[in-house]
This record gives C-alpha cells, sequence and structure tokens, in this order.
C-alpha cells in the first residue's frame, strides 16, 4: 500500500511538474503584453514621434500548441529582445515566424532581434521593396497577395486586399480563433485618421470594406494602435475614411 501511495505522489508531482505554464499578460517600461484570450494577445511598444508624441504600437502573437507566430515587431530591438524571450523562455513556444504588415518602423523596428534569434521573417514584396529606403533590416521572404503559414495544428493567414495606410498593407488572420490583426489599416474607436504621408485614402474604405466582406464572422479585431475591439472596428473605419 506505502508503495502505491509513493508512485501515486510520484506520478502526481511529475504532471504538475510538466504541465503547461498558464499564459498570463506581462509589462514593463518598453513592452505591453495584453492577454485577449488564451491563444490571443496583443503586444505594444512605444515610438516617438514628431507629429503625435508616444504613440503606442500594437502586434500579435498567436499561439497553437507549442508554437507561435507574431505579427508586426515592437518598435526596436531592446523591446523584442523582451517579446521574444517571453514567447521562448518563459512559455517554451517555438516562434514560427514574424510576419510584417507595411513597410513603416512601427512594424519592423525590432526585426533585427528576430533574425538574430533564427526568426524567419515574412512580408509582402512591395513591403521589402519600399523598406528598402526606409530600414537598413529587411523582411527576408517575399509574397504576393496571400500567405499561409502552419502554427500547430492550425493556419495563420495574411493577405493584401488593397490600398490603404499604405500600398503594401496585409492584414493577419486566425480563422479557428475568428480574430484579425488588422494593423495600420484598421483604425480603433474615436481615432483620427493619423498619419496620412503614404496613404492612399481614396482606396481605404473600399479596402476595409473587402476585408468584411472576406471575413463576416469576425470576433476579435486588433488595429494597429489603440484599443482591440470586434468588427465595429472595421464599420468604423469604413466610415471615416469615406468620400
Amino acid at each position: 500500500m506505502r508503495t502505491f501511495i509513493a508512485l501515486f505522489l510520484l506520478f502526481f508531482l511529475i504532471s504538475c511538474k510538466s504541465a503547461p505554464k498558464h499564459i498570463q499578460s506581462f509589462e514593463s517600461d518598453i513592452l505591453k503584453i495584453e492577454k485577449i484570450n488564451d491563444n490571443i494577445f496583443r503586444h505594444i511598444s512605444y515610438i516617438q514621434t514628431n507629429d503625435f508624441g508616444k504613440v503606442a504600437c500594437n502586434g500579435m502573437v498567436y499561439f497553437n500548441e507549442d508554437e507561435a507566430i507574431v505579427f508586426d515587431t515592437p518598435v526596436d530591438d531592446e523591446a523584442s529582445k523582451v517579446l521574444i524571450e517571453w514567447i521562448t523562455k518563459t512559455y517554451r513556444k517555438k516562434i514560427m515566424a514574424v510576419v510584417i504588415t507595411h513597410f513603416h518602423n512601427d512594424c519592423l523596428g525590432g526585426l533585427n532581434e528576430f533574425h538574430k534569434n533564427n526568426i524567419s521573417s515574412h512580408a509582402n514584396e512591395q513591403t521589402i521593396i519600399l523598406a528598402k529606403n526606409d530600414s537598413a533590416v529587411l523582411p527576408k521572404i517575399g509574397f504576393k497577395n496571400k500567405l499561409e503559414l502552419k502554427v500547430g495544428n492550425q493556419i495563420a493567414i495574411t493577405k493584401h486586399f488593397g490600398e490603404g495606410h499604405t500600398v503594401d498593407n496585409v492584414v493577419g488572420y486566425i480563422p479557428n480563433e475568428k480574430t484579425l490583426f488588422g494593423g495600420c489599416l484598421i483604425k480603433s474607436l474615436k481615432a483620427g485618421k493619423g498619419y496620412l504621408g503614404d496613404a492612399n485614402t481614396s482606396e481605404w474604405s473600399n479596402t476595409v470594406a473587402l476585408i468584411k466582406e472576406t471575413y463576416p464572422n469576425l470576433k476579435i479585431v486588433i488595429p494597429g494602435h489603440g484599443k482591440s475591439g470586434e468588427p465595429e472596428l472595421l464599420d468604423y473605419t469604413v466610415q471615416l475614411f469615406k468620400p
């Protein structure tokens, strides 16, 4: 009987030790990671701008099984290092890829740190061309209009729907979570139009309307800046840029 109890306790302790950690939010001076659900997280880092002051910039992390994918890097390598360690060391998930949603620095400013960690980087071919003028570090793998990457036993879809914030902007979609990472193409509620230096404002509404038509059952929408929400963020963006 004593042997049975000892074996039971040993098995229980081993099971507890090997059980995966429940993933929680995180915050430091340079990076915030907000839990949206058990598999979707918004990473937030901060960039200083001349026109808008200190701006919080969003990216997304998606977990499935023991793998992860990141949409947009934090704004610099220091914040990217914190994010990578949070994913790979704290929760022991393998980062399968980082996907850049357009060529501005708030999307790829921390890309070098991902490359240091041998993480593959993907972007629209237009993004790589445009980034050559602004960034010393470029995404390594280009795609034309659509990219599908496996994460665990699910897929993450990246697609170019048209011009808006920039000509190259793409969005990330997680089908099993009904989640859209809209990047700077999608505005948070009550947000202004923001930086328009590379925008096509005449097509912006049409592009977002096409996203809504393609993904009619969205539950979570993460914009490039500001709070996450539901599909009303798409409606708000369409109205904001209607001619």
